[in-house]
């Protein structure tokens, strides 16, 4: 296959190192807005050539893999749909519910294949806890912990365009959550808070937020999140149930210290962002588009799930802003 890689940023240059070594690709067609940039990682990675546009790619491509600014999904998207490609898009589909179903209904209307990239479904340790639940190894899972922590803030301009703590960070635990438990989340309460830079407060945001998640069968689920972990880059969940306790992200380099005497001592070489915690979920959930691209396998993360974790966050952010409980919308309107 060639595939058409839009975007040669941190994500874009992950995904095309990925891509090079994917079983099924034979070759990859790289453009971005900084042409020099896409230049650049053609040049480190084998079987890679540039284009100078969206279009271009579009042309030359059996499917495609959109790792641009988020304001640019939706039209890709679109143009991937009715262009009659398959699409691997990273989160978010669009900023916000309207924009999403919008996509979606392209998508749709096209009949194509659109993956959008929520990267924990294919982290082993994920994978495994999804089992263990399913399997009812746990017994009744009564209450689940999520944990979201960022070793540090993003850069100031990143944020204004991010959506948010709950909508760049929280909606991976929603979906995590969802996809674990197979359960729905029906109402949510959330707090946030800020103590460090001055621009998230600027930008209408949180730097640290908690929130309070009530599924359908009426399992309790916390996520925090954070952009100042110094200890870190620290993803988690919990897994409490009558029987057994089984937590996902728990491991060597979890930046974590016992308080207990002759405890554990942190790691030498904790996680320190999301690339490196992943780097094998990364891989794997490419490699899952490839073969679904191909016609081999189901799609195995639809662009259905962004928008149904989406409106989860979009009600913790009101919930936050209004400070009270609100009921889940599960559909746009």
């Amino acid at each position: 296959m060639r595939v058409g890689l839009l975007g040669a940023g941190r994500i874009g240059s992950f995904h095309a190192e990925a891509l090079a070594t994917t079983e099924g690709v034979g070759e990859l067609v790289i453009a971005d807005a900084e042409p020099a940039r896409a230049r650049a990682l053609a040049g480190r990675v084998a079987g890679a050539r540039t284009v100078g546009s969206a279009r271009e790619v579009l042309a030359a491509s059996d499917a495609v893999v959109i790792a641009t600014a988020t304001a640019s999904h939706p039209e890709l998207i679109t143009r991937a749909a009715r262009a009659g490609l398959p699409a691997f898009c990273e989160k978010p589909l669009a900023l916000d519910p309207a924009g999403t179903a919008a996509a979606l209904r392209e998508v749709e209307a096209a009949g194509t294949l659109l993956q959008i990239g929520f990267q924990r479904r294919f982290d082993a340790g994920f994978r495994a806890a999804r089992e263990a639940l399913r399997s009812g190894a746990l017994g009744r899972v009564h209450t689940i912990r999520c944990v979201n922590s960022d070793a540090v803030p993003p850069p100031a301009e990143f944020v204004p365009l991010s959506g948010g703590l709950f909508r760049d960070c929280l909606v991976h635990d929603v979906d995590a959550v969802r996809w674990v438990t197979g359960r729905e989340v029906v109402e949510v309460y959330a707090r946030g808070s800020n103590g460090g830079a001055a621009f998230f407060r600027e930008a209408g945001d949180v730097d640290t937020a908690t929130a309070l998640l009530t599924l359908d069968d009426g399992t309790l689920v916390t996520a925090t999140a954070t952009r100042y972990n110094g200890a870190g880059y620290d993803v988690r969940m919990e897994l409490s149930g009558e029987r057994d306790q089984w937590v996902a992200g728990l491991g060597a380099r979890t930046p974590m210290t016992s308080a207990e005497p002759g405890g554990p001592a942190g790691p030498e070489r904790p996680w320190p962002g999301f690339l490196e915690r992943f780097a094998d979920a990364y891989r794997a959930e490419l490699a899952a588009f490839v073969e679904a691209a191909r016609g081999k396998s189901q799609n195995p993360c639809p662009g259905q799930e962004g928008l149904r974790a989406l409106l989860v966050a979009e009600a913790c952010e009101l919930s936050r802003r209004e400070n009270r409980p609100v009921r889940v919308a599960h559909s746009v309107g």
